[in-house]
């Protein structure tokens, strides 16, 4: 049958709200139709985006502790060398090399918040070894246990959960790649936001011409509120968050800023009334101020943060008890294929089309074998007690949390993965060293062990966004599914290459590359190791809040979320939700409030894209050792001002934009 031309005229009217009872989403590209997709130009193309934004984004990762998103960036010059080469029907194409080239962020992500630990630790304990292949293995299995563990809940999250979950990053990934395909209007207004909030965000990280951030220490009266109350409000002024806060919606950015708001305003304030003249550094050596004493950035960083992560953490296990029946059916349906009993139509729709469980099943336990033989041979020297142990922590909470880290993703597009893995990092450590593994070589075993987590949960939560784009636009789940494997093989030895060179070229521990979270890891675990202990009061507050939240009705993930990511990044969330809440109420007309709003959300996406792919430029810039910020006037409290002049026209645009539709 000869393929028709499809003209896109953009995504559904349901796309992104929920479906009425018997109603069906039809994607851009038909189900009933094939497309181009798997072929030498999205493949090869895939690879170069994999090899080189996981050497970027493990540098900046390394310098300043943030790894950027790259679907987007990639999914841009997906669809401008498509676009170059006059490619024909490239849609399909294009969510391939999106797909394989977005693996990564996500082994970055997984690789430098736990390995580079390694490498500053051996600086204290010679005899510690570290290899490119430890780096290499754990990276590469974590991403692949990742890859099968969360493939039998990609029809929850993309299908059963359509319109729920706002999608931030994939949203703007797919209206990206959506654009692409024709020059209409959706694509005018994208491409004018992308270009308004790539330079709005470029300028501020090139040439510093206003602060990145407002804070109320710009007067007087806020340095003493800081200083004497523990009080400090701060916003994050960048077009990206603002854009990402509109997509986010104002429920959830609500519930997100107040938990940010709980911990800033009401639990760090409280903390320094309490143990004022204390220094609580059991659990942390780099600690010895006393709480008073600390800035309210201080007693957050060391003390309120990990009130974050004990919600996160409880927020994860309520999420694994309310999903158990998705979690159990998974299993199950693994069981039945495995035994020979599947019940699998062969004529199901191109776009439901899964790698079957047979192979998911099998492929996980190949996978759990590799991982045990590399702890038993490399990691454990040969204890086949400790190896046994460690596996099953691994295999156990791999497959627990990687619900947790796409239902995070899914709301904010933010995957607490560092929070995550510094409770697996614990764990590991108080059961290593109950079976009796400690020292040096714990901390070498514990480290590997929460890189392969880290890496687990990273790709997991990556991962979602993929099939939620390829859901959207009708791609073969299959086939994104079969090649994320090939991405993840490229990004892990990349990753273990470029961290090997930055080691040896900077070092860790000198200071020109912070790598904050393997800092802060190394810092945990080597106490850990010589028995002092946790914060575990401060885990078990969090745990207990999230508990409460979810016997009031609310959503205790998205509270913790807030308790553990900066404020000033949650703040924004709020501003954007605001927005989206202003255009799409002023009329009494629905269907124009549902225009506007989805003009909105083409404007929100430009935001983010654009913000992101000048934020790699200015990366790279960084890199080549061009630095045109001037420090001294972003260290004048005019900056500052100068920022929320830049911010309030930003919103002003954004809302005028947003609200003017044919």
């Amino acid at each position: 049958m000869k393929q028709e031309e499809d003209k896109f005229t953009g995504l559904p009217e349901n796309a992104f709200r929920e479906l009425k009872p018997g109603e069906v989403y039809h994607p851009l590209m038909s189900p009933n139709q094939n497309y181009p997709e798997v072929n030498f130009w999205s493949v090869s193309w895939g690879i170069a985006m994999a090899i080189l934004f996981s050497a970027a984004a493990a540098y900046l990762g390394l310098k300043v502790g943030q790894v950027f998103e790259a679907a987007i960036p990639i999914a841009i010059i997906a669809v401008g060398v498509s676009g170059a080469a006059k490619r024909k029907n490239a849609l399909g194409e294009n969510v391939i090399i999106q797909s394989i080239g977005a693996c990564s962020g996500v082994i970055v992500a997984g690789a430098i918040f736990t390995l580079p630990a390694l490498y500053i630790l051996q600086a204290k304990y010679p005899d510690m070894s570290v290899t490119f292949m430890q780096v290499f293995i754990s990276s590469l299995l974590g991403g692949v246990l990742g890859i099968l563990f969360l493939i039998p809940f990609r029809k929850y999250f993309v299908s059963d959960m359509h319109g729920k979950y706002p999608f931030p990053e994939a949203t703007a990934t797919t209206q990206v790649l959506v654009s692409g395909e024709k020059s209409g209007s959706q694509a005018k207004p994208l491409l004018l936001a992308g270009i308004i909030g790539g330079l709005y965000d470029f300028i501020v990280a090139t040439f510093g011409w206003w602060n990145e951030t407002f804070t109320t220490r710009v007067s007087n009266m806020g340095e003493i509120l800081a200083e004497k109350a523990k009080l400090v409000f701060k916003i994050n002024t960048g077009a990206a968050i603002l854009g990402l806060g509109y997509i986010v919606g104002l429920k959830y950015a609500s519930i997100i800023c107040a938990g940010s708001l709980a911990v800033w305003w009401i639990i760090v304030p409280c903390m320094s009334m309490i143990w004022g003249d204390n220094v609580l550094n059991a659990w942390n050596p780099e600690i010895t101020s006393t709480v008073g004493a600390m800035s309210p950035e201080e007693i957050f960083k060391y003390y309120a943060k990990s009130i974050g992560i004990g919600g996160i953490a409880m927020a994860g296990v309520i999420g694994i008890i309310k999903s158990w029946g998705i979690i159990k059916s998974a299993v199950g349906l693994a069981a039945k294929e495995m035994g020979g009993k599947s019940n699998t139509e062969k004529n199901v729709l191109r776009t439901q089309r899964d790698l079957s469980m047979k192979i998911i099943a099998i492929g996980s336990i190949i996978t759990l074998i590799l991982i045990t033989l590399f702890f038993y041979f490399d990691v454990m020297q040969g204890n086949l007690v400790h190896t046994l142990v460690a596996i099953l922590l691994v295999a156990g909470i791999s497959f627990l949390f990687t619900t947790v880290a796409a239902n995070a993703i899914a709301i904010v597009g933010t995957n607490p993965v560092s929070g995550m893995t510094l409770m697996t990092l614990i764990l590991a450590s108080v059961v290593m060293v109950a079976v009796g593994l400690k020292g040096p070589s714990g901390m070498v075993a514990s480290l590997v062990m929460g890189g392969v987590v880290c890496t687990a949960l990273s790709m997991a939560g990556g991962f979602i966004t993929d099939l939620k784009i390829g859901y959207w636009l009708g791609s073969t789940p299959a086939k994104q599914e079969t090649w994320k494997f090939l991405g993840t093989i490229v990004s892990a030895a990349t990753v273990g290459g470029v961290m090997i060179i930055l080691n040896k070229t900077y070092g860790f521990t000198s200071g020109a590359l912070s790598a904050p979270q393997a800092n802060a890891m190394a810092a945990v675990i080597e106490p850990l190791m010589s028995g002092v202990g946790a914060p575990w009061l401060l885990y078990g507050i969090g745990a207990v809040i999230a508990i409460i939240l979810t016997l009031c009705k609310v959503p205790a993930l998205a509270f913790a979320l807030g308790m553990f990511i900066p404020l000033e990044l949650n703040v924004p969330l709020v501003v954007g939700g605001a927005v989206n809440w202003y255009v799409t109420s002023r009329s009494k007309d629905t269907s124009l409030n549902n225009e506007r709003g989805e003009k909105g959300t083409l404007l929100a996406s430009g935001f983010i894209a654009g913000g992101a792919l000048m934020g790699v430029v200015s990366a790279a810039m960084r890199f080549g050792g061009i630095n045109l910020v001037n420090e001294a006037w972003l260290n004048n409290t005019l900056s500052q001002v100068f920022a929320l002049v830049a911010y309030a026209l930003l919103i002003l645009y954004f809302v005028k934009a947003s609200m003017k539709v044919k």
